[in-house]
């Protein structure tokens, strides 16, 4: 394990503990939508809005966020960023991350997130019934619908997520190991049994994988239960705790710690099968 701690950015003036990630899913009785799972907040014109009707979901229409760098070339294979939002935050909220346009243009990335059907689904990481379930099919969806429309490299292509979105990661990663290259997570909130943490990273224990997280977070014991873990399997990891972070603004509005996450994926890619 190498872990890293960064001292030179400031802590941020109000810590913001990880109550809301600590609290179990809603009731799995509660499946339906409302106005405010569409809701966007993004309104930077290099983010396209987009939906999708989701034939399972009673045709509904799912909206999701897409950034395609201005140097896409349908000729030749792009890396994929699916990226997972936080617990009641829209589905476009990541995309306001300070730096995450500007780095996924720099780098080439086309950049999807996914609603997760309700901005309360946990992408079917908890036991949360058919809102779960539907949620962990929408980002498989959007997933499938971007990788048809452009010229996606499958050998760098790429999940991540923040807080509710970290568990989704895990969750995900576990479900579909064979699709990602590599992985990152930030302050993720995933179950906290024992079983759960044994059986995703047994499933994962072959994609590196990234983990940030803040000090002064409720969630920094569980993450390093996990990266523990890790450690001791022998899984390619790398372990950044940020002294003084948050639970929220120690990833959102840190270009730094951003950063890691472009350089991470940047120089990990899956190895291209052997010619017979």
């Amino acid at each position: 394990m190498l872990a890293i701690t960064i001292r030179s950015l400031p802590t941020p003036a109000i810590v913001f503990l990880a109550v809301i990630a600590c609290l179990p899913p809603t009731s799995a009785s509660a499946a339906e939508r409302s106005v405010e799972d569409d809701e966007r907040s993004n309104f930077d014109p290099r983010v396209q809005h987009r939906t999708y009707t989701f034939a399972d979901a009673d045709n509904a229409e799912i909206p999701y966020a897409l950034f395609i760098p201005s140097t896409y070339d349908a000729t030749k294979k792009s890396p994929l960023l699916v990226t997972l939002h936080g617990l009641g935050r829209q589905y476009d909220w990541v995309m306001r991350y300070h730096g995450l346009l500007d780095m996924a243009e720099r780098d080439g990335f086309i950049v999807v997130t996914p609603l997760g059907y309700t901005r309360r689904g946990w992408y079917g990481s908890h036991d949360n019934g058919e809102e779960g379930e539907r949620s962990e099919q929408d980002v498989m969806n959007v997933f499938e619908l971007v990788r048809k429309q452009f010229n996606v490299d499958e050998n760098r292509t790429y999940l991540w997520g923040h807080s509710m979105g970290g568990a989704g990661t895990y969750h995900l990663a576990r479900k579909y190991p064979d699709l990602w290259a590599a992985l990152a997570v930030a302050a993720p909130a995933p179950p906290k049994d024992e079983e759960t943490l044994n059986e995703t990273l047994k499933a994962i224990a072959g994609i590196p994988i990234l983990v940030l997280q803040g000090d002064q977070d409720g969630l920094v014991s569980l993450s390093r239960q996990w990266v523990a873990k890790m450690k001791e399997m022998g899984m390619q990891h790398l372990y950044v705790e940020l002294p003084g972070g948050d639970h929220s603004l120690f990833i959102s509005q840190n270009e730094e710690m951003m950063s890691k996450i472009f350089s991470f994926f940047d120089i990990v890619r899956k190895m291209k099968p052997a010619t017979e």
